[in-house]
């Protein structure tokens, strides 16, 4: 029944999702940002074409989130900059030798899907079926979120795994990425980018290596641009507290303009200061914090990003597989992180994690080598 199941052709995962829209590789960072800010997502896709007037000759490159403009205004040599650092192409942003984006046939099996996912693929590509004369339509994506989503709604079909407990099977992963409250969020870049590449998270402990927050890609990418401003100054602790919140304390924000000019970046405090001191922001902090159209929609990227509370969302290792599943469905992670009962960190459970365990069903081997057996001896 299994097999079976992962033969069903990619499309009927695409039903009701909407056309990709993005902008070319030639484009600038400061025209991804006009684009973030205006969009209802926290994503656009970034494409190159032979023949701009033919959309099947089109070809998805890559995505752009505000994390991904973040951690490039981090880099050394656009912290002095970073309105130079605008107008560079946003092929200087995506990461050399990571293949995040992969175009794959609507007729192509869910299996095929779920191993190129499995082999670091972030998106999927699918061209759009449409029952027309022309039917010239573009193209959807799908992400590793709809494919885990998509397996829960057929959960019974794996049937008895996903009612183990996760500390019974491998997939808790214990290569993860940690970080002490008190370090300095600029020593962290590494691992913001390594987050972002394998979509996961970087746990924030206490000195008892208890769990007291994430910093993830997604958090960052419902944030401005005056996050890498924050990243270079603060530390890890008061990053947390500047990305936590609709719109960042007014304390924060003095403390980052006198520590950027302290080490005499003067054009990323003018970035702040333009950003915080406009008039469309002065005019919309005094509206209510319900407000949509308020400090949050100037302060983020996308109307549709999930909750930017830095709370780490964690399970126990007795938990069940389906259990984690859901939680992270429900809290829009990639990440769940595994923790005892005094909170000291013990792993993470990814989406990754969670499709290795289940497509183990399929009956097929993948390419490369995968270990035969789920559980642990």
């Amino acid at each position: 029944m299994a097999v079976r199941f992962f033969n069903q052709l990619v499309s009927e995962l695409c039903l009701g999702k909407p056309e990709l829209f993005g902008i070319t590789a030639a484009a600038t960072v400061n025209d991804a940002l006009t684009v973030l800010k205006s969009s209802e997502g926290t994503h656009v896709s970034v494409w190159e074409s032979g023949d701009e007037r033919a959309i099947r000759s089109c070809f998805c490159v890559g995505k752009i989130c505000m994390t991904d403009v973040i951690l490039f205004l981090c880099r050394e040599e656009n912290l002095a900059d970073p309105f130079k650092a605008f107008e560079a192409p946003v092929s200087q942003m995506l990461s050399e030798g990571v293949s995040v984006i992969r175009h794959l046939d609507s007729n192509s099996s869910l299996l095929e899907a779920l191993d190129y996912i499995l082999e670091g693929t972030h998106n999927l590509a699918i061209p759009i079926q449409k029952k027309s004369l022309n039917n010239g339509g573009g193209y959807c994506w799908l992400t590793q979120e709809d494919v885990v989503r998509f397996l829960l709604s057929s959960i019974r079909v794996f049937s008895p795994i996903p009612s183990f407990a996760i500390n019974s099977i491998n997939v808790i992963e214990s290569d993860i990425m940690i970080l002490h409250r008190d370090e300095p969020a600029s020593s962290a870049v590494g691992y913001f980018n390594r987050a972002l590449n394998q979509q996961t998270s970087v746990a924030v402990v206490d000195e008892k290596y208890r769990l007291i927050g994430e910093i993830s890609p997604n958090k960052l990418a419902c944030c401005n641009e005056t996050a890498a401003a924050a990243i270079t100054v603060l530390s890890v602790g008061d990053l947390m507290a500047y990305i936590n919140c609709r719109s960042p304390p007014e304390d924060l924000i003095q403390l980052v303009r006198t520590r950027l000019l302290e080490r005499n970046l003067v054009r990323m405090s003018d970035l702040v200061n333009e950003f915080f001191h406009s008039s469309v922001y002065h005019s919309s902090s005094t509206r209510s914090s319900d407000d949509e159209s308020g400090p949050s929609r100037n302060w983020g990227s996308g109307r549709n990003c999930p909750d930017r509370s830095c709370e780490a969302i964690a399970c126990s290792p007795t938990s069940s597989l389906v259990a984690v599943i859901i939680q992270a469905l429900a809290h829009r992670v990639s990440c769940v992180w595994v923790v005892e009962e005094d909170h000291t960190l013990v792993g993470a459970v990814t989406f990754v994690g969670m499709l290795k365990v289940l497509r183990s069903f399929s009956g097929c081997r993948q390419n490369k080598p995968e270990k035969d057996n789920i559980f642990k001896q």
